[in-house]
């Protein structure tokens, strides 16, 4: 079965939302404009609850169909921005200067308008979904918050489902698999504190530029001499920086990066080598160096029976060549993982088109590609209705 016929009926209209969102883009928890359309368009296609002002810009729809058999879903978009300058030249490209949907959000948040709408026309499950549309993904942890503020408590749902565009993947495929599909995403900063002076004296000196360098390559064997080579890991040092003038040795010197991992043992023991390296390296050179290491997202771990109801339902939109089920995990984060965490689910890739000289998320060039729109919708309703067949 391919894309439910009522879903590309609307096509166009999903095409126009969509695009109206790209065009005025915001920022985590100032998606006032985008939540007050969604809540809107919830109430006008006629649902039972619509709950506003969760993690302040968050928004809850609560559609319920049948005799009540007890079974319950949440569905979730992400609704935020990238604070990047668009460079598509799209008649609909962002109003909005130093801000753009650089990552899709637009496009998840209307694939789930979509479901929404076909759901609410038919109602033809037997159960409650609950359409979560979330703020603050692009790390200031909206997902967190939504949990905090007792998302579950409130709308007691047994699932949690999301879906994240994929570019260069073709549109109408999808990939997906149990365990671990994205990583944790932790930070770390290091100050090395030396004695400055003048370049032509170094002797005089306590050199915190030779010591940050030793660390930075120091850091590079934490993953290849330390975490075992069939786990996975990365350690990434992006930032040097000490001093100002080309004659003179600096006071201080600070370097930052970035850790990756999918287990937490493999999350603990980056920690811990990340922590230690640096004073061991300064105390060579005579010199101190602090470490402030800083969690992020959770590993985004997929259970094994929701994953599977995933992959079935996305190969009666696509056909079983055009879905992996046994994708490989990638090392970028994301803050479902916080939902993953308190109820089981699955977290999925929808192709966006395009090949390897597509713009990549992120980039100021890149563009969610409205031919997903019906595929994503349409996954999003056979999702509900395979799991909570109607009576």
């Amino acid at each position: 079965m391919a894309i439910i016929n009522r879903i590309a009926d609307f096509h166009d209209e999903m095409t126009a939302w969509r695009q109206d969102f790209h065009a005025h883009p915001e920022l985590g928890f100032e998606e006032t404009r985008t939540s007050g359309i969604v809540a809107d368009k919830l109430r006008a296609f006629g649902f039972d609850e619509v709950h506003t002002g969760i993690a302040k810009t968050g928004v809850v729809g609560v559609l319920r169909a049948g005799n009540g058999s007890g079974e319950t879903i949440g569905l979730r978009a992400d609704m935020d921005a990238l604070p990047i300058d668009e460079t598509t030249g799209k008649s609909y490209a962002s109003t909005n200067p130093g801000c753009m949907h650089a990552c899709g959000h637009d496009g998840h948040t209307t694939m789930l308008l979509g479901a929404a709408r076909y759901l609410a026309e038919t109602r033809n499950f037997d159960g409650t979904v609950y359409f979560i549309f979330q703020p603050a993904e692009e790390g200031a942890g909206g997902g967190e918050v939504m949990v905090q503020e007792g998302l579950f408590e409130r709308f007691p749902m047994r699932h949690v489902y999301g879906m994240h565009n994929w570019p260069g993947r073709p549109v109408g495929n999808f990939a997906m698999r149990a365990g671990p599909i994205m990583a944790a995403t932790d930070q770390f900063l290091i100050n090395v504190k030396g004695k400055g002076g003048h370049a032509a004296a170094p002797h005089f000196c306590r050199d915190p530029l030779v010591t940050a360098a030793e660390i930075a390559l120091a850091m590079q064997t934490i993953v290849s001499r330390n975490v075992d080579p069939v786990d996975n890991g990365v350690v990434t040092v992006t930032q040097l920086h000490a001093g100002d003038a080309y004659n003179v040795i600096a006071e201080t010197a600070y370097l930052t990066g970035t850790a990756r991992s999918f287990t937490p043992e493999v999350r603990d023991l980056l920690e811990e080598r990340i922590s230690s390296i640096p004073g061991h390296v300064a105390k060579a050179h005579m010199i101190e160096a602090e470490v402030d290491f800083m969690r992020g997202y959770p590993p985004t771990v997929n259970s094994e029976a929701e994953t599977e109801l995933a992959a079935d339902t996305a190969a009666e939109i696509a056909g079983e060549d055009r879905v992996d089920r046994h994708t490989p995990p990638v090392m970028g984060g994301e803050d479902f993982a916080y939902m993953l965490e308190k109820r089981p689910g699955s977290y999925i890739f929808i192709g966006n088109g395009g090949d390897e000289n597509t713009p990549m998320l992120h980039n100021p060039g890149y563009d969610f590609n409205d031919e997903t729109l019906p595929h994503g919708a349409s996954y999003w309703a056979r999702l509900v209705e395979r799991l909570m067949p109607a009576a």
